[in-house]
């Protein structure tokens, strides 16, 4: 009987797996399991459960605290009091945060405070498994909110010209400053923006660049947005440019020059800083045709180009040039160096050839010159309102200053204009010997040979200041007695 209940039990083993429980109960009761085949387990039956692991976040503002949802679970299920491991990403590495024990809903909450850096914001969360249910691993990158920025551009409202100043750029959000990359953009009078540099703001959220203005200017800067900030445009800086010499009052009904000019190129190097050279081949190019033709008493060999620092009506310094004789274009560039320490001002000192050839004078425009204001020396021409007869400025030893103001008497009546005859100015204009200009002129041996009937006329004389006054028929012997400008 024994027998036949092994037989049966035997029978019952080989066709049902047999668990511990099982086997040690049979053992008790029979004592020995002597041929009994025990079946392995289905492999199928130990596979652990699938499990989900899941993180969400809020968004939150930088430094601010953004608690990370984590679960886990099957789809019948929350898994409880399951250890899960908590890792950060920082600067590209992952280092442990924390490890959290899921609750009896199978969730846990991990505060995280959120970094400027998004790439700084991600978390990863792993979770080992058990002999029930397998790992498990999910990776969340903490979304920023991002913070309404403010860009401020700061400078001096006036810069004296030639002077250094600094632009300061600030960016801030939600009272913390930003540091990222901002342009700055300048725009000159009447001109458009335009890039200068980029600039990059530091932990302070402040970064500056030294500027030379030498123009008005306006100022404005933008910065594109960061993980934690947004995209700025700064309100408009204006800094006033102004002259580092006092500007010329003149009377408020003094008629302007006819011919405008544009601003000649600004001073180079301090004070005067006269610079006498040959004619280059550019500027003779220019000559030719204009100030200088075939038949002239002077030819390029005995002509220099004088290129001198000059004190503009505006109060700001400008750099001319003008052509004269090799003998004489020293003691002009004296007289107005002399007059540019005095700041005693000059309309304009553009070569003559600017203004083109004139037919009626054979030489280069001294009608457009003269209603410039333009201050000039060579010009191989006739003399205005005596045509035929060769110009003093033929020989390139004549000087023209400030010709607007200082009238000349034509045989055709007065040029360039009328109202400033009789008149005068402590600066620009002069109606007598004793005035500054024409005292300083003569102390350089330039005489004002016609006096107001050509005001603006000035003529290198033989051996300088200390030289003879030659009378005018003795200087401009083709003029038989007339004004000979």
């Amino acid at each position: 009987m024994g027998c036949a209940f092994l037989g049966a039990a035997h029978g019952r083993l080989g066709r049902m797996p047999l668990g511990s429980r099982m086997l040690s109960s049979l053992l008790a009761t029979t004592g020995v399991l002597t041929g009994v085949v025990v079946s392995a387990p289905d492999a199928r039956a130990l596979d652990p459960a699938p499990v989900t692991l899941a993180l969400e976040a809020p968004r939150a503002v930088a430094g601010e605290v953004s608690d990370v949802s984590l679960s886990l679970g099957t789809d019948t299920g929350p898994v409880l009091a399951a250890s899960v491991r908590v890792e950060r990403r920082v600067g590209g590495e992952w280092s442990p945060l924390t490890t959290v024990v899921t609750d009896d809903t199978g969730h846990a909450v991990v505060p995280l405070r959120l970094r400027k850096v998004a790439a700084d914001n991600v978390v990863r969360a792993s979770w080992s498994g058990d002999e029930t249910y397998g790992p498990a691993r999910a990776t969340l990158t903490v979304r920023l909110r991002r913070l309404t920025s403010r860009l401020v551009v700061r400078a001096p409202a006036r810069v004296v010209d030639e002077q250094q100043v600094r632009v300061e750029v600030r960016w801030r959000a939600g009272g913390r400053p930003v540091a990222g990359r901002v342009q700055v953009l300048r725009r000159d009078a009447g001109g458009p923006w335009r890039a200068v540099r980029w600039v990059r703001t530091g932990g302070k959220g402040a970064a500056s660049l030294v500027v030379r203005p030498r123009v008005d200017t306006a100022w404005r800067a933008k910065a594109p947005a960061v993980d934690w900030a947004t995209r700025a445009t700064s309100k408009v800086r204006r800094i006033d440019n102004v002259p580092p010499g006092t500007p010329v009052s003149l009377p408020a009904a003094a008629p302007k020059p006819r011919v405008s000019l544009p601003r000649q190129q600004r001073a180079i190097g301090t004070g005067p800083n006269p610079v006498v050279t040959t004619i280059p081949d550019g500027v003779w190019r220019t000559m030719t045709g204009r100030s200088w033709h075939a038949g002239c008493p002077v030819g390029r060999g005995g002509l220099r180009l004088l290129r001198i620092n000059y004190w503009g009506y505006d109060g700001y310094r400008y750099r001319g040039e003008l052509v004269a004789n090799a003998d004489s274009v020293g003691r002009m560039s004296a007289a107005l160096a002399s007059m540019y320490r005095r700041e005693l001002p000059l309309r304009s000192m553009y070569r003559v050839d600017r203004f083109g050839w004139s037919k009626r004078l054979n030489g280069a425009d001294d009608y457009a010159s003269m209603a410039a204001g333009n201050t000039s020396a060579f010009n191989c021409r006739h003399v205005v309102g005596r045509p035929g007869v060769r110009s003093p400025h033929s020989y390139g030893r004549s000087l023209d200053v400030n010709p607007w103001e200082n009238p000349y008497r034509a045989s055709h009546g007065w040029t360039p204009n009328s109202w400033w005859v009789g008149r005068s100015h402590p600066r620009v204009a002069w109606r007598s010997s004793g005035h500054q200009v024409v005292r300083l002129m003569a102390s350089h041996g330039l005489r004002w040979t016609y006096g107001t009937s050509d005001a603006h006329h000035f003529d290198a004389t033989p051996g300088g200041a200390a030289g003879r006054l030659l009378t005018p028929a003795e200087l401009h012997p083709q003029c038989d007695g007339f004004v000979c400008k």
